[in-house]
């Protein structure tokens, strides 16, 4: 295909996309109008389900698949890290050496990581009923944990984070996903669809499957987060080479 070929395929193409775009745009309700139709089929679905935050049932419900394509990047991302910056055979890493933290941070860091890790649970545990949910809360669950770094020193930190157990906690959260996915198959219905009692409005068990994926979120989130910190923190501590790497060095 010669080039001049080529621009014209390219033309036609974007062309063609410009042409979709302004169709569906002339059709979408005026900015700050009254008529919101996507808007209100989301609500009624919501409240017919009872799930009281629209956010977490358009999310988990709604489009659960989406979702689970959101979470997934987030769990390729965590196998990558774990992969490139493992630590190979000839290398040996430095224990951390102790750091020096000012009285004032090491006490507002530890009274803030208990409350910091109360609150990322309850976003996590209420995520369908008000704003949040698995995303946010996950990330308030790992950094709190990570305030025992600034409050001690990374030695400390590593005394609560078996990274392994993350690893696994990491995985568990995607499979519990796509397990509660799979579950609705079992009953004729199609993937991810919310095939549990919708519950008494309102509360925890309200939502049906909302709240349970929200939890798989929450903790593959968590945890993931967990993972990746500490990969790049290893990154700051001291790799020395092996005896292999100095010889073909010549030293």
């Amino acid at each position: 295909m010669s080039m001049r070929l080529r621009l014209w395929v390219l033309a036609a193409g974007m062309l063609g996309t410009a042409t979709l775009f302004v169709l569906a745009c002339v059709e979408l309700p005026v900015f700050g109008g009254t008529w919101h139709p996507y808007g209100d089929r989301a609500v009624h679905a919501a409240l017919a389900r009872h799930t009281a935050n629209t956010i977490a049932s358009v999310n988990f419900d709604q489009r659960a698949l989406d979702t689970l394509g959101e979470e997934s990047i987030l769990f390729g991302s965590v196998l990558g890290t774990v992969v490139l910056l493992r630590q190979t055979r000839d290398e040996q890493r430095l224990p951390p050496e102790p750091a020096r933290v000012a009285p004032p941070v090491r006490r507002y860091a530890l009274i803030a990581l208990p409350v910091t890790l109360l609150i990322g649970l309850y976003v996590v545990a209420h995520g369908q009923l008000s704003p949040g949910g698995g995303f946010q809360g996950g990330v308030v669950v790992a950094t709190s944990l990570h305030l025992l770094y600034i409050a001690i020193d990374y030695r400390a930190l590593e005394r609560i984070r078996p990274v392994g157990l993350y690893e696994v906690a990491d995985a568990a959260g995607e499979a519990g996903y796509l397990l509660l996915g799979a579950a609705a198959l079992l009953t004729g219905a199609a993937f991810l669809t919310n095939f549990l009692p919708y519950g008494t409005f309102n509360t925890l068990s309200s939502g049906g499957t909302v709240p349970l994926l929200n939890a798989a979120i929450g903790v593959e989130v968590a945890a993931g987060i967990v993972v990746l910190l500490a990969r790049f923190l290893d990154q700051a501590v001291e790799i020395v080479s092996g005896p292999d790497d100095e010889a073909e060095d010549g030293t």
